[in-house]
């Protein structure tokens, strides 16, 4: 135990070496984080200017948008700087942070994600009711309990992760504090612990799924018994943008919780890294763009005002 060290920074590995690379790294990183505060600024200055959009379900698109944007900035900008400057180090606290932060705003989302299903249920099952049902102060209730309900898993989930000190090795082969990273690198009691957090979590995720594959089960066979193309095509392209950014939110998360930990950097682990911490943030603004028939022509009416 005399010799024993514990490590209060942590090296943040690189694939390679190479100066070139790196700079190339943090290029992609900065065009990438670019175009997302731009889709995701523009989602929700485009929500909020136009009156048309001034309903519960753009309330909750503009709230992931807002999600979205935080998501990448916890992992991105520092990943630029580390790519452009070399700096491997980051301390304890430092990486505590990023993966609360991380944790936090994921967490929220899916949580926000639920609560649009039911809205859709609502107004696609139970329209006449829909005001009645979703009134404001319920929207602010529901993003109010996604908050608290992500503030406690991920407190929760911080703290299991970082409550002993680490003391096998502070190597991360990876370019951000990855929660599968520094649970490899973590004592055994830490990674019990967190194991028995994850399947709870795994069980939570289920029953909401749960719910949300009958809201839509519920709104689809809604849809297959309207007469209106027009109607049904407009409830479609309401839906489905909300279903893609589910079901990439659920794939990502898979990916990164349950496929195999790397123990070296590689260029594969880095574009695995990347497809679940910054494309989903990154193209999320793309999928409501293309397919929300309302946000298209909110977005054809902004741009006929200049």
């Amino acid at each position: 135990m005399d010799n024993l060290t514990v490590f209060t920074e942590f090296l943040l590995m690189d694939v390679t070496h190479s100066w070139e690379f790196q700079v190339l790294q943090g290029v992609l990183f900065l065009v990438i984080y670019l175009g997302a505060i731009t889709g995701n600024l523009g989602t929700v200055i485009i929500i909020i200017t136009d009156i048309h959009l001034h309903s519960p379900m753009y309330f909750f698109i503009s709230s992931v948008a807002l999600l979205d944007l935080g998501s990448i900035t916890v992992v991105v900008p520092r990943a630029v700087v580390k790519s452009m400057t070399g700096k491997k180090t980051i301390s304890l606290a430092e990486c505590a942070a990023q993966i609360f932060l991380y944790v936090l705003f994921a967490a929220v989302e899916f949580a926000l994600l639920v609560v649009m299903s039911f809205d859709r249920y609502v107004a696609i099952c139970h329209p006449l009711h829909y005001g009645l049902i979703i009134t404001p102060s319920l929207c602010s209730q529901a993003v109010a309990g996604s908050w608290a309900s992500g503030l406690v898993y991920s407190a929760i989930h911080t703290g299991a992760l970082f409550r002993l000190p680490f003391t096998k090795t502070n190597v991360i082969p990876q370019y951000f504090c990855d929660v599968p990273q520094i649970l490899r690198i973590s004592s055994s009691d830490v990674q019990f612990s967190e194991f028995v957090i994850i399947a709870l979590s795994i069980c939570l995720v289920l029953i909401c799924f749960s719910f949300m594959f009958m809201s839509y089960t519920n709104i689809f066979s809604t849809v297959l018994k309207m007469h209106s193309v027009e109607a049904r095509n407009k409830v479609i392209s309401t839906c489905t943008p909300q279903l893609a950014i589910l079901l990439l939110l659920i794939i990502s998360g898979a990916i990164a919780y349950l496929g195999p930990i790397a123990n070296k950097p590689s260029l594969k682990n880095l574009l695995t890294a990347i497809f679940y911490s910054v494309v989903p943030p990154f193209v999320n603004p793309i999928i409501y763009c293309l397919r929300n028939r309302e946000i298209n022509a909110a977005l054809q009416r902004m741009f006929n005002r200049f």
